[in-house]
């Protein structure tokens, strides 16, 4: 997977070799992947629905992952005046399979983005911490405003670490301009399993309180342990869950540890208390963590709005598990003080779409989730094997 993912080499390309396309597209591809076409995607969604999921976070595949040595030669990128034609055509491929997403998403849906896909001069601003060029603006406004619009959201994904300094600072800066009316259209990326997230987390929500605009969060474990440095990340899964669980917690009881302090304008002296407009995305394959989060949205009817996600493709019978519990919930006859506690689970799936050969690195981060997925795949197995004797013995009267 990661020679067929990083490879120059038009055989080992399946957009370009038909036959590897053939073997990819009906495995891999088929099993977490949208479709390569608006008409596979739309029926990909459709049947998402039809089975009871709220909506889908659909992403355009089209990315750039660094090497240790691309990294390092990042700040020759967008020096030389001979390739800014190149890196218009990147901006404007970007910005045309970004909008047609936003189009392919209905009103309610979510629409995942990354920003190296924009191209080298995106990752050269980005690594250098600096705002995006004029046209890149242009471009992301674009997709903001047609996303406002259409009653869509953005997710701006976490990415390395090499360029993740330059993209907070873009998504807050977003989130300044189109978040600015207590509801978050745009929604950053948090990834639990760095040692940095909860002090950056907490001055993002003390920026959003103080400059009066809701912050979106999309909360995950992490999807660079390949290529980020070691030192930043956990030492133990443990410490990765517990972080995970712990922020997701404060976040729906809007309580941080450390407290979102609101100043007196007319006493700054004075302090006060409070917590900014949050809305989050939880994004997570861990079934308790999951749960956990359902047990204490359960205990705080009005706290933070919240939508469950997970992969296509991956920890489908946690998806289920959410979508039933909401279907019974909301099948059952209950009292009016009942009714107002009950809040709806949101159960999304997030796929990502463009050609095999787009897809080609988001399904190399599959598989390295994959390789430790022993236990859940034994839990899926057992699952599928239950459901089936249930299926048996309903079918023979039993």
């Amino acid at each position: 997977m990661s020679v067929l993912a990083n490879t120059t080499n038009p055989f080992l390309n399946p957009d370009r070799n038909p036959i590897l396309k053939f073997i990819l597209k009906n495995t891999f591809y088929a099993q977490f992947c949208a479709g390569e076409s608006a008409t596979e995607v739309r029926q990909t969604i459709d049947s998402l629905k039809n089975i009871g999921f709220k909506g889908v976070i659909l992403g355009y595949a089209k990315e750039v992952v660094l090497s240790e040595a691309q990294t390092e030669n990042l700040a020759s990128c967008g020096q030389d005046a001979a390739a800014e034609e190149g890196i218009r055509k990147e901006i404007e491929s970007w910005a045309t399979g970004t909008i047609e997403t936003v189009l392919l998403a209905a009103p309610g849906d979510f629409v995942a983005l990354k920003f190296t896909g924009a191209g080298s001069q995106a990752l050269f601003h980005l690594a250098q911490d600096l705002p995006p060029t004029p046209a890149l603006a242009s471009a992301i406004d674009s997709i903001c405003q047609l996303a406002a619009s259409r009653g869509v959201r953005l997710l701006f994904d976490a990415e390395q670490q090499a360029v993740q300094a330059g993209i907070d600072n873009w998504t807050l800066n977003y989130m300044r301009k189109y978040n600015a009316t207590g509801k978050a259209v745009v929604f950053g990326t948090y990834q639990a399993y760095l040692k940095a997230t909860p002090a950056i987390l907490s001055g993002h929500l003390t920026t959003a309180l103080e400059e009066g605009f809701a912050l979106g969060v999309k909360l995950v474990r992490g999807a660079y342990l390949g290529s980020d440095p070691r030192h930043l990340i956990h030492d133990t899964k443990a410490d990765t869950d517990a972080a995970d669980d712990g922020i997701a917690e404060a976040l729906l009881r809007r309580r941080w540890t450390q407290p979102i302090v609101e100043r007196n304008a007319k006493d700054p002296s004075a302090a006060v208390v409070s917590f900014p407009d949050v809305s989050l995305v939880l994004a997570s394959h861990n079934r308790e963590s999951v749960r956990r989060a359902r047990d204490v949205l359960g205990d705080s009817p009005d706290g933070t709005e919240i939508a469950f996600a997970q992969l296509q493709g991956m920890a489908d019978e946690i998806s289920c598990e959410l979508v039933c519990s909401d279907k019974g919930a909301a099948a059952k006859p209950v009292s009016a003080a009942a009714s107002r506690r009950h809040r709806e689970i949101e159960a999304y799936k997030y796929l990502v779409w463009g050609s095999t050969g787009e897809c080609m690195k988001y399904l190399l981060r599959r598989a390295h989730e994959n390789r430790d997925a022993v236990q859940r795949t034994r839990s899926g197995r057992d699952a599928m094997r239950a459901e089936l004797w249930r299926r048996i013995k309903s079918y023979c009267g039993m």
